[in-house]
């Protein structure tokens, strides 16, 4: 609809400071479009692409991307069935529309793993990075009525042992979605000090409990602060997850 000169015009208002909003006011088209010219995203498709799984066609899939997408879509993700298709299912990705490099990286990872192509919404306080295919069920069994924290989350076998092979993919995706890394600033007294954690929040014991058993894997020593939340607070375990997770960006 709008042709090279118009994007590039709309990435060179972004690059020189100006909101998505602001540029896509000055240049008559919407939010949305700004944002994908910006981050190299396609529109949503609403077709199948090819097929492609990894459980049923044999379709590589590298184990970290899996485990990541996975971590994501566990944290949150959606599927739901496409409307006037009866096969063919949407998975999204919510992601808050700050943390553009983990936008990428939900998008590529959608790439690599479905075999789709993504596209970005605008919703209300958020971004959902979406890609369509018929294997969404295959490749996240862990769909089903009702929310998340409503049902058994219980991954099968062979998701259990990519994750154990690649348990830092899997909570990158996890603390990218539901997870923080926060500065605690702490006072005792006349003496103030402040250190560095994590703490990942979720409805659902059972993914804090796939959490708490990808962090053994890793050696990371963690604890429930709450009922809903896990807290990685001490120093070589934030270290440790500097290495595989990171703050979000």
């Amino acid at each position: 609809m709008y042709g090279p000169a118009t994007r590039a015009e709309a990435r060179t208002l972004v690059a020189a400071g100006l909101t998505y909003e602001e540029a896509a006011q000055r240049l008559g088209v919407s939010r949305t479009s700004v944002y994908r010219w910006q981050n190299g995203l396609s529109r949503v498709r609403t077709g199948f692409v090819g097929p492609v799984c990894l459980r049923c066609t044999g379709f590589p899939v590298a184990d970290g991307d899996y485990a990541a997408l996975l971590g994501f879509y566990l944290g949150d993700g959606h599927i739901a069935r496409q409307k006037g298709r009866a096969r063919v299912m949407r998975l999204t990705i919510y992601q808050d529309a700050r943390y553009q490099e983990s936008i990428r990286e939900i998008a590529e990872l959608q790439r690599r793993v479905v075999g789709s192509a993504p596209g970005v919404r605008t919703l209300r306080g958020c971004l959902g990075v979406n890609c369509y295919s018929t294997h969404l069920l295959c490749l996240f069994p862990q769909h089903g009525p009702g929310r998340k924290h409503t049902r058994p989350i219980v991954l099968e076998p062979w998701q259990d042992e990519i994750v154990a092979r690649e348990p830092g993919a899997f909570l990158r995706g996890l603390f990218h979605s539901d997870g923080c890394r926060v500065v605690n600033r702490v006072r005792k007294g006349e003496r103030r000090y402040e250190y560095p954690r994590y703490l990942l929040s979720n409805e659902s014991a059972d993914i804090l409990g796939l959490a708490g058993d990808a962090l053994d894997r890793l050696g990371v020593p963690w604890r429930l602060n709450r009922p809903n939340c896990l807290s990685v607070a001490r120093r070589e375990g934030v270290a440790l997850l500097d290495q595989y997770v990171g703050p979000k960006r």
